[in-house]
C-alpha cells in the first residue's frame, strides 16, 4: 500500500473517532497499549537523531531511538523507530505528527506492535550499541517503593534474554516428562490389578435458570403481556386457542367413546350388531365435525381474502385519485404555458408593427428630402436661363 494512503487512512480514523466521541478504552490506539514504540517515515534524509528527538520530544520524554542507516555509506534511509517513556505520548505523536510536512515531505507516524531490535554486528559503533542497549533517556534518582511500582506500570516491555528462555524451555520439558511418567505408572497399576472397568459417575449439571427464576420471581402473566400486543397478534392468538380447544375436545370425546365401547363389550346382554351400529354413528359424527371444521377454515380464508380485496380496492381508489390530481396539475400547467405563449406572440406582433411604422416614417423623410432637392435644382436652372 502507498504510504500516502496509509497517512490518509490514519487521519480519517482519527476524525471519525473525534466526531463520534469514542472513549480511549475502545479507540483503535488501545490495540497498541502494550508498546511504546512508534514508526516515523518519510522525513528528509538530512535529519539526524538529534533533529528527530527535538521534533518528537514535544509530547513526551524519549527513551530510545533507532535511525536506520545504510551499512556501506552510513546515510539515513528516511525512517526510524522511536520509543517514549510513557505509552500515552505515542497516541499524541500519532494524532498530531501524522501527515505534517517537513521540507516538502509528508511524515507517516504509526504505532509499532512488536518492535524487534536490530542484530548487533561488528560494523556498529560503540555509541550506537549503548543507545540500543541503554537508551537515551535521562536516568532518574532512586525513589520509594510506591513510586517505583507506579513507574514500572509505564515501563516499556523489553525482550527477555536468551538464558531465561532456555530455563523456561527446560522447565516445560521437565513437566512433560513428569506427566509421561505418571501416565506410565497408572497403566502399570491397571495392568497388575484385576480387569474391572472403572465406574464413572456423571455429575448433574446445575440449572442456572432456576436461580434466575428464584431471584427475579415468576414471569408476568399472559394477560399483561398480551395487552401490549397489536390487534393482529390478538387475532392470531385467538385462532390458535380455538384450534387447540377443538383438538382437546376431540381427544376427550374419543376417550369417552372408547370407555363406552369397553363398558358395552363387558355387558353380555348387548349384541355385536348394536355395537357396530353405534360405532358407525360415531364415525359419521366425527366426519361431520371434521367437515364443519373444514368449512370454518374455508370461511376464515374467504374472510381474509375479502379483507385483502377491500384493501386493494381502497388502494386502487387512492391511486386513481392521485392520478387525477396529477392530470389536473398537468392541464393547469399546459394552460399557463399556452397563455404565456399567446402573450409572447402579442408582444412580438406589437414590435413588428412599431418597426414597420418606423420604416414608413424613414421612407417619408427620404422622399421629402428628394423633392426639396429637385425644387432647388429647378430654381437654379430658371435663374440661370433668366
Amino acid at each position: 500500500m502507498n504510504p500516502l494512503t496509509k497517512v490518509k487512512l490514519i487521519n480519517e480514523l482519527n476524525e471519525r473517532e473525534a466526531k463520534l466521541g469514542v472513549k480511549d478504552a475502545v479507540s483503535w490506539h488501545s490495540v497498541y497499549k502494550d508498546s511504546a514504540w512508534i514508526f516515523i517515515g518519510g522525513f528528509p534524509y538530512e535529519l539526524t537523531e538529534g533533529d528527530v528527538i527535538c521534533i518528537f520530544s514535544q509530547y513526551g520524554e524519549i527513551a530510545n531511538i533507532n535511525l536506520v542507516r545504510d551499512k556501506k555509506t552510513g546515510k539515513s534511509k528516511g525512517f526510524c523507530f522511536l520509543c517514549y517513556e510513557d505509552q500515552r505520548s505515542t497516541i499524541l505523536a500519532v494524532d498530531n505528527f501524522n501527515g505534517i510536512k517537513i521540507k516538502g515531505r509528508t511524515l507517516r507516524v504509526d504505532h509499532v506492535a512488536n518492535y524487534r531490535p536490530p542484530k548487533d554486528s561488528e560494523d556498529i559503533d560503540d555509541v550506537t550499541k549503548r543507545l540500543r542497549e541503554e537508551g537515551c533517556a535521562p536516568k532518574l534518582p532512586s525513589a520509594s517503593s510506591s513510586e517505583s511500582e507506579s513507574e514500572e506500570a509505564y515501563l516499556v516491555p523489553m525482550k527477555k534474554p536468551k538464558k531465561e528462555k532456555k530455563e523456561k524451555k527446560k522447565k516445560k520439558k521437565e513437566k512433560k516428562e513428569k506427566k509421561k511418567a505418571l501416565k506410565e505408572e497408572r497403566r502399570e497399576a491397571r495392568a497388575k490389578s484385576p480387569s474391572i472397568p472403572p465406574v464413572r459417575v456423571k455429575k448433574e449439571k446445575e440449572d442456572e435458570g432456576y436461580e434466575k427464576y428464584t431471584l427475579k420471581g415468576a414471569p408476568e402473566s399472559r394477560g399483561e403481556s398480551a395487552g401490549q400486543e397489536t390487534r393482529s397478534n390478538w387475532d392470531r392468538l385467538e385462532y390458535t386457542d380455538r384450534a387447540r380447544d377443538q383438538h382437546g375436545n376431540d381427544r376427550r370425546e374419543r376417550g369417552r367413546d372408547r370407555e363406552r365401547d369397553r363398558e358395552e363389550e363387558r355387558k353380555p346382554d348387548k349384541s355385536r350388531d348394536e355395537v357396530r351400529y353405534r360405532e358407525d354413528q360415531r364415525q359419521r359424527e366425527y366426519r361431520e365435525r371434521e367437515r364443519e371444521r373444514d368449512r370454518g377454515r374455508e370461511g376464515d380464508k374467504e374472510r381474509g381474502k375479502e379483507s385483502e380485496r377491500e384493501r386493494d380496492w381502497d388502494r386502487g381508489k387512492d391511486n386513481e385519485k392521485d392520478r387525477e390530481r396529477e392530470r389536473e396539475r398537468e392541464r393547469e400547467r399546459d394552460r399557463d404555458r399556452g397563455r404565456d405563449r399567446d402573450i409572447d406572440r402579442g408582444r412580438d406582433r406589437d414590435r413588428d408593427r412599431e418597426r414597420e411604422k418606423a420604416r414608413d416614417r424613414e421612407r417619408d423623410r427620404d422622399s421629402d428630402k428628394g423633392s426639396a432637392k429637385h425644387r432647388d435644382h429647378s430654381r437654379d436652372r430658371e435663374y440661370r436661363r433668366s
